[in-house]
């Protein structure tokens, strides 16, 4: 159970509407739990949405941008964006299989060199922080500089998401299978 109420449209003050507006035409409808909870704080929430809709909007390419935050998902074990960004990754151009071998990519063979080392960059990030020189280089050695910082910037901007996810308990929606029932 979450630990911030779930605010839907008739919870809001009228003032607020607009914001539930621009939720409905920029993501799914039902509103996915995670906006819900940020509701409760309505402008952070705004900046929330632009910020992510920036990242989207980006040269990276969307498959490398989806192996990065599934990455992201599957190292810190978060149910709720690996399950979210299944279907955005089928959207990006990852087949069933990819998204079945993320956990594993390292031994994989089913990504190329360059999914490799983004998804390699995506998990040292995660779990340490700081990245060694080899894994950036291996990165940027294949992408494009700004495709490297838009890459830095997405790796970081759902590791954010992941934790508030954490934080506030974001409980995964009925309609989305959990990608890691035993846990």
């Amino acid at each position: 159970m979450a630990r911030v109420p779930y605010l839907r449209r008739e919870d809001a003050d009228e003032s607020h509407k607009p914001l539930y507006d621009r939720l409905e035409a920029e993501r799914k409808v039902p509103t996915a739990n995670i906006f819900l909870a940020l509701a409760g704080a309505p402008e952070q929430l705004d900046g929330f949405l632009t910020y992510a809709n920036s990242l989207r909007a980006s040269e990276l390419s969307p498959a490398l941008r989806e192996l990065a935050i599934l990455t992201v998902g599957h190292v810190t074990r978060s149910a709720y964006e690996v399950a979210h960004h299944h279907s955005h990754g089928i959207k990006a151009g990852l087949t069933e299989e990819q998204i079945a071998a993320v956990g594993d990519f390292e031994t994989a063979d089913v990504f190329d060199e360059t999914e490799k080392a983004v998804m390699l960059l995506a998990k040292e990030s995660t779990l340490r922080v700081d990245v060694t020189e080899e894994t950036w280089r291996a990165a940027a050695e294949r992408l494009p500089r700004k495709q490297m910082i838009e890459l830095a910037l997405s790796i970081a901007w759902y590791n954010s998401g992941v934790r508030v996810m954490g934080l506030l308990d974001i409980d995964l929606e009925d309609d989305y299978p959990n990608p890691f029932p035993h846990s």
